[in-house]
C-alpha cells in the first residue's frame, strides 16, 4: 500500500505500534477503536513499504448541533476529523491528509471541518492553521483539555492557502498545463489514472505536498501570476491515439512563478524546489546550470476532476482547438474552464466565485 487507502477498523490491527501514542493520550482509545470496528466504520491508511504503518485518518460526518464543546457549532453538516495521525519523516504527509479531509469534506456537501488536539501538538496545530483551521473552542474530557479547531466552507479570507483547496476562476489567468505521462501521476497522485497502479507512487514530498513546483520552459507560461489557475493536461502514452490518450485530471493555483536564473546560488535553487519538484537533485542541478530562463511555476494542487477529460471531449464538447496549436500551455476562457470543471465532475463546493 503506497496511497492513502480506506480500510474497514475491523482489518487495522491495533497492536500495531503506530498506536502507542494515541493510547497513551486517550485512555478510552482501544474501547473506542473496538466500537468503530463493531459498527463497521473505515478509516484512511497511508503504510510504506519499508516503515509499514506512517498514517491513519478517520473522519465522520455529522449533522445538527455540536454540543460537546463550547462553545457549541450551530446546526448544520460538520466534518469531524476523529483522529488524525501521522509518524513524521521528512516526506510532508500531513499535507496529503489535509487535502483528504478537504476532498471528503465535499463529497459530504460540509459547511465546515473541525478536530480537537492537545495544545501540546504544536507541530499538527501549525499544520491545520496553514490552510485555514482556527481556533474556535475548547473541549473537556477525561485525558484534559484540547482546543477545537474550525475551518468554515463559507467564509472566504481571499488567501490562496487560508481558502484551500477552494478556488476564485473570476479575474484571472487560466491556462491549460501540459505535463508528460511518466511525471504525472507520482506528482499529482490523487489524479492517478484507472489504468495505473498505485505501485507507481511514492512516499516522498514532491507526491504528497500540498504544493507543487513545475519547470517550464514556454515564455508565455512565465507569464503567470498568484491566483492564477492551471488545467493539468497528460499528455498521451503513446499505447493508442492522442484523442483517447491525453486527459485533462487536476486543477491547481499558482502561488509564484520564479525565473531560474533568479536564485543566486544553486544551494539556494535546490532548497527552494527539491521538496516540490518531481525531478531529482542531479537533473535539478542541470537545469539550474544550463535553463536559466526557464521558469519555475509554484502552485498548489487543489482538485482532482473525479471524471478525467479524453482529448477528443475537450475539443469536442469544450471547443479546444484541434490542430492549430500545441498542447502545451495555452489560455482558458471563463467559459471552457466552467465546461471543464463541470464535465470533469468536480464538486461546487470548490469554486468560490
Amino acid at each position: 500500500m503506497t496511497n492513502l487507502v480506506r480500510t474497514p477498523f475491523s482489518e487495522i490491527s491495533l497492536a500495531e505500534p503506530f498506536f502507542d501514542s494515541l493510547k497513551t493520550d486517550y485512555a478510552e482509545f482501544p474501547t473506542w477503536f473496538k466500537k468503530k470496528a463493531d459498527s463497521g466504520e473505515s478509516a484512511y491508511l497511508y503504510k510504506t513499504k519499508t516503515k509499514g504503518l506512517v498514517g491513519f485518518l478517520y473522519v465522520k460526518a455529522e449533522a445538527g448541533m455540536v454540543t460537546d464543546i463550547k462553545p457549541p457549532l450551530k446546526a448544520g453538516v460538520h466534518l469531524k476529523i476523529g483522529t488524525m495521525k501521522i509518524d513524521a519523516h521528512g516526506t510532508k504527509l500531513g499535507e496529503r491528509f489535509i487535502k483528504k479531509v478537504f476532498d471528503h469534506a465535499f463529497e459530504v456537501h460540509a459547511d465546515d471541518a473541525y478536530v480537537t488536539v492537545f495544545a501540546k501538538h504544536q507541530g499538527l496545530i501549525d499544520l491545520y492553521t496553514r490552510y485555514g483551521f482556527e481556533p474556535y473552542a475548547v473541549k473537556d474530557g477525561p485525558n484534559g483539555q484540547e482546543m477545537v479547531l474550525l475551518k468554515s466552507f463559507h467564509n472566504v479570507k481571499n488567501d490562496i492557502l487560508l481558502d484551500y483547496p477552494r478556488i476564485k476562476a473570476n479575474g484571472v489567468t487560466i491556462g491549460l498545463l501540459a505535463i508528460y505521462p511518466e511525471y504525472h501521476s507520482k506528482f499529482l497522485p490523487d489524479s492517478i489514472l484507472k489504468n495505473e497502479h498505485f505501485s507507481i507512487l511514492d512516499d516522498v514530498s514532491h507526491a504528497n505536498s500540498i504544493h507543487k513546483i513545475y519547470v517550464s520552459g514556454i515564455a508565455a507560461a512565465g507569464k503567470l501570476t498568484r491566483g492564477d489557475l492551471l488545467v493539468m493536461y497528460r499528455t498521451s502514452d503513446g499505447k493508442g491515439p492522442a484523442l483517447y490518450r491525453s486527459v485533462a485530471t487536476s486543477i491547481g493555483v499558482v502561488e509564484e512563478v520564479r525565473r531560474i536564473k533568479s536564485f543566486a546560488t544553486l544551494s539556494e535553487f535546490l532548497k527552494y524546489a527539491g521538496p516540490y519538484s518531481i525531478f531529482p537533485k542531479e537533473k535539478l542541478t542541470e537545469l539550474y546550470d544550463t535553463k536559466k530562463h526557464h521558469n519555475m511555476i509554484k502552485f498548489t494542487y487543489n482538485i482532482a476532476l473525479r471524471r478525467r477529460l479524453i482529448r477528443q471531449r475537450l475539443i469536442e464538447e469544450v471547443g479546444l482547438a484541434a490542430g492549430t496549436r500545441r498542447w502545451d500551455f495555452f489560455k482558458l476562457t471563463r467559459a471552457q474552464f466552467d465546461l471543464i470543471f463541470e464535465l470533469g465532475q468536480a464538486h461546487e463546493s470548490y469554486l468560490v466565485d
